[in-house]
């Protein structure tokens, strides 16, 4: 997307964790990722760039999406994406697998000390 005009995207304001890897640096970056569209974002937090660096973003469900910065101002920036993402699929949760088994304890196994009474109450 770069030298594409963005500013008419449409956004989804938003407060996520992701990681940035900066290219050529050593260590990842936790940042706060502030809005998110199908060709960018911008990042809150400490990263170490100028407008042109190459990164890439661990965004939720979607996994690592390179990109470099458009612009710097403060502790904020904006980042164009290389190719588009699907913002939805960061907002959604992650489902549980179908064949994961879920415990749930019987009142008895849960409260050991709880007694049942022929009457239907129980007793603790």
């Amino acid at each position: 997307m770069s030298g594409v005009e963005t500013r008419n995207i449409t956004r989804d304001s938003l407060l996520l964790l992701a990681e940035a890897r900066i290219d050529g640096a050593s260590e990842n970056f936790r940042i706060k990722v502030r809005n998110l569209s199908t060709g960018g974002m911008m990042a809150e937090g400490h990263l170490p760039v100028v407008p042109g660096n190459h990164l890439q973003i661990n965004l939720r469900n979607i996994g690592w999406v390179p990109g470099a910065v458009a612009w710097v101002q403060g502790d904020r920036c904006g980042i164009a994406f290389n190719h588009e993402i699907d913002p939805r699929r960061v907002r959604s949760t992650v489902a549980a697998p179908d064949d994961r088994q879920v415990f749930i304890p019987s009142p008895r196994s849960a409260h050991p000390k709880v007694q049942a009474d022929p009457s239907g109450i129980r007793k603790i």
